[in-house]
């Protein structure tokens, strides 16, 4: 289904009930969506591999598809009728022995999933990218200005392959739009709340300091948005997105400091927050050590020099754009951070008697 030269939304506000195909529905975000989807009327088909943890969707009412992105016989017949198709899954990892099935996943995966859901004839089809293709702030004066779509991402940034990866993968998204798709893109900043199985690195930040297992931390910035106005703002993409263009779903009060972060963590939390602040070159070594010991263990490092890497930069974003034309939900940063420290409490990732308030 093509919509020749559309660079318009389409209008899908129908207030009706879609069938929707979700991959990577079992991760963080992709259960959020499924969960909002769901409470908002839609009928969910969820894509999952054979060994995913369904835990994040425990108890919903939706159809389960056992499948891999790189195999569409898998998942072609299951997108039939499916009126919107979110394509959430990729590999996520900042160190692997052997890097070639992450780009399967994530470029030829999404080259399989979209190909598939045009020939399904999906109305819309949103494509989950990440704000690592957004091009970053540069500090001027020891300022940083958030920065927007129009950013473009110089070379040095692609600092390790998952990011490479997702930003081969977003272009093909986008040459799929170019040829008269149906197709948005959009860009999460660093989502937190319910729901955070694995947990992300962002989530395990969160436990960490439940469990009193963070002394330090090294200085970055990040753009901190509620899992549930991503997931909210997936399905406004559907809505209301303009064909061909990206939307970075985060909080325009999000972009703070690792520092700023960990203080807010410690009022929700009544813990003391870490305040060892390790010196970046410090943090380089150590995770170049652990790289190295990885390499001949096989063990993934519990520092990743590209998780160091990226702490290097400030990933500060200016989501102005979803908000003013998709109308994205703006949860105070604050109650992002008292849902995400309830539900890993409630959910046994926290020793008992580890998060006491001092």
């Amino acid at each position: 289904m093509g919509i020749e030269g559309c660079i318009c939304p389409l209008d899908l506000e129908t207030g009706g009930s879609m069938r929707c195909f979700v991959t990577g529905a079992s991760g963080f975000v992709g259960a959020n969506i499924v969960r909002e989807l769901i409470l908002q009327g839609h009928r969910v088909t969820a894509l999952v591999r054979a060994n995913s943890d369904l835990r994040g969707l425990d108890g919903l009412d939706c159809e389960f598809v056992r499948g891999d992105l790189t195999s569409p016989q898998s998942y072609r017949k299951p997108l039939r009728g499916c009126d919107w198709c979110f394509h959430v899954a990729a590999s996520y990892h900042l160190w692997l022995p052997d890097y070639a099935p992450m780009y399967a996943a994530n470029v030829e995966g999404t080259r399989c999933v979209l190909q598939s859901a045009i020939d399904a004839g999906c109305e819309r089809i949103v494509y989950t990218s990440t704000v690592g293709c957004i091009g970053l702030p540069v500090a001027i004066n020891g300022d940083y200005t958030p920065t927007d779509e129009s950013a473009e991402v110089v070379e040095g940034q692609l600092s390790n392959h998952y990011k490479r990866s997702k930003w081969e993968a977003e272009k093909v998204a986008l040459a799929f739009a170019e040829a008269g798709h149906p197709l948005v893109v959009v860009n999460p900043s660093t989502p937190i709340g319910a729901y955070d199985v694995k947990p992300t690195p962002t989530g395990k930040v969160i436990v960490d300091v439940l469990n009193r297992e963070m002394p330090g931390f090294v200085e970055t910035g990040l753009n901190w948005v509620h899992v549930r106005d991503v997931a909210r703002g997936h399905i406004l993409a559907a809505e209301k997105g303009r064909v061909g263009e990206r939307y970075i779903l985060g909080h325009l009060e999000g972009n703070l400091t690792m520092q700023e972060a960990l203080k807010l963590l410690a009022e929700v939390t009544g813990l003391a927050a870490p305040r060892l602040k390790v010196p970046y070159a410090v943090a380089w070594l150590a995770a170049l050590c652990d790289e190295g010991l990885s390499k001949i263990t096989g063990k993934a490092p519990k520092a990743p020099l590209a998780g160091v890497k990226m702490a290097k930069y400030h990933m500060w974003f200016d989501p102005s754009k979803a908000v003013n034309e998709l109308g994205m939900p703006q949860t105070p940063i604050r109650a992002a951070f008292e849902e995400a420290v309830e539900w890993f409490k409630g959910n046994g990732y926290v020793r008992r008697g580890s998060s006491r308030r001092r």
